[in-house]
């Protein structure tokens, strides 16, 4: 008797490892995992304010970047406006 139920044991064994590592049992594994969070509202509200607050900080960081590179453009437009101007001055000079 014992013999038998040693290699019942043996077989079952990698069985049981093949199953848990199976694409299906993985999924089931899933569904439970996400099927326990649905049932803690505080937690999802948490998650969705701290969502909230992240979108709010990079939008006000976008709006900062675009502020910066329009200021950039400004000054680099200016910057060879002022460059041509005199390059126009050296030239009337020279001739």
């Amino acid at each position: 008797m014992f013999p038998e139920l040693f290699l019942i044991l043996v077989i079952l064994i990698p069985l049981f490892a093949v199953v848990l590592e199976s694409p299906v049992a993985q999924a089931i594994a899933t569904r439970l995992e996400r099927h326990g969070t649905n049932g803690e509202p505080e937690q999802t509200i948490d998650r969705v304010a701290y969502l909230e607050a992240e979108v709010d900080r990079l939008t006000n960081e976008l709006m900062r970047l675009k502020e910066e590179s329009q200021f950039l453009h400004r000054l680099l437009t200016e910057r060879s406006r002022t460059e041509s101007g005199a390059n126009v001055l050296l030239r009337e000079e020279d001739g």
